[in-house]
């Protein structure tokens, strides 16, 4: 049996939690079958079982387009390309961005199509903000491929019921398979040269976020509570790609505000190496995690098994990783009532992730606890190896 994954993202094209969890589960399930990658970019990698090839836009749609619609063209382009021929017997696709080009190889192939929801559009309002009218032709596309997809496989029970509740399709074709952690990879650390590096005294307990620039983060609301964090506590925003100019100067403004009075705040722009991001998970005496929607929440599995505490917002795929009060905290979320995601109470909720974290900060007790039963759950709970042999046997009850 062979399968052939659609993506977007393969490294080094990697900035999101889609991108690692192609990267990981291709890498697990190639021990156990034949894969074959289909990316955005100019990859190319052969090894026993892994075949990954990179494809490139087709960049005259962006010429004269209108504004914000290039872009959408192009990832079009790149999936006429993925279904111009196949030798697989299954395709599996990763995100709006591959949904057609999946859709497509199941109507000329005749072959069984799985799709996995990392998000719903429905879901991010705030992507109109950067796709202007694209994100109308996204949220087409994806309705269009999950009622299509012969399984669906949600990362989360929270998005399985999310699934249900935007699309019209039968609870029976949604399988609940959380993401995964390289336990090998992902441990504590006892290098510092990467804390020295950036600025960070590894030796006074520090904040640490990692993630994009972007609405569904929340990281405006953890840059809206540092005032509220203890002083003496160091406070380390790893934070790049923004999604819009407008939240990149919303970003500048609220940390060149705190940096006037606050000195101990370090922003570190863009994407860090894998081994740097290990490193200051390996250190911090918390992980915050302050996303106003998140259907699984890679980057929590990935801190406790580092041994950091993780403190994160109560929504989504998140309170089926965080166990509150045994691995981390979790932080009460009310969002609006206008279907934004916004919480109800800015203000309010970015004093509660304040407080919760002083919390964690001002007890080295409890961040000893915190780290070791987190660093034990990803052990028994998230292995790339486990979620490699449940997709498997999803594969196998579709082939005939």
């Amino acid at each position: 049996m062979k399968v052939v994954f659609y993506t977007n993202e393969y490294p080094p094209n990697t900035y999101g939690g889609a991108g690692v969890a192609v990267e990981y589960l291709t890498r697990e399930l190639a021990k156990l079958m034949d894969v074959e990658v289909r990316c955005f970019g100019g990859q190319r990698v052969k090894r026993p079982h892994l075949k990954v090839t990179g494809c490139q836009p087709w960049t005259e749609l962006s010429k004269d387009a209108h504004k914000g619609f290039g872009k959408a063209l192009e990832a079009l382009s790149v999936n006429l390309q993925f279904c111009k021929n196949n030798t697989a017997d299954i395709v599996h696709c990763h995100t709006w961005y591959t949904n057609l080009g999946a859709f497509f190889s199941k109507l000329l192939y005749k072959v069984p199509f799985v799709l996995t929801t990392h998000s719903l559009e429905p879901h991010r309002p705030w992507k109109r903000e950067q796709l202007g009218g694209a994100y109308d032709l996204s949220s087409w596309i994806e309705k269009n491929a999950i009622e299509a997809a012969d399984a669906v496989i949600a990362v989360s029970s929270g998005m399985k019921k999310d699934i249900l509740s935007c699309y019209d399709v039968p609870a029976s074709k949604i399988h609940v398979i959380h993401n995964g952690i390289d336990l090998a990879e992902y441990s504590r650390k006892s290098s510092t040269a990467a804390c020295r590096k950036w600025g960070i005294d590894p030796d006074k307990p520090y904040v640490l976020f990692v993630g994009r620039i972007t609405r569904q983060k929340g990281i405006i609301h953890l840059v809206n509570a540092i005032p509220h964090i203890d002083p003496e506590a160091q406070v380390v925003l790893c934070a790049g790609a923004p999604d819009t100019k407008e939240i990149a100067a919303e970003m500048e403004a609220g940390v060149a505000k705190i940096q006037k009075t606050r000195k101990n705040v370090i922003w570190i722009r863009g994407m860090l190496p894998k081994n740097e991001v290990i490193e200051l998970y390996s250190h911090a005496a918390a992980f915050c995690c302050p996303s106003i929607y998140e259907p699984f929440g890679i980057i929590n599995v990935e801190a406790m098994a580092c041994g950091a505490p993780v403190v994160a917002s109560a929504v989504g795929g998140i309170l089926e990783v965080v166990v509150p009060e045994k691995t981390g905290l979790l932080v009460p979320f009310q969002p609006r009532r206008d279907g934004s995601y916004e919480p109800r109470d800015p203000k309010k909720f970015s004093r509660d992730l304040a407080a919760s974290l002083n919390r964690v900060l001002r007890s080295p007790s409890l961040r000893n606890k915190f780290a070791a039963a987190g660093r034990l759950r990803a052990e028994t709970q998230f292995s790339w190896a486990g979620v490699a042999k449940k997709t498997h046997a999803l594969y196998r009850s579709l082939v005939k």
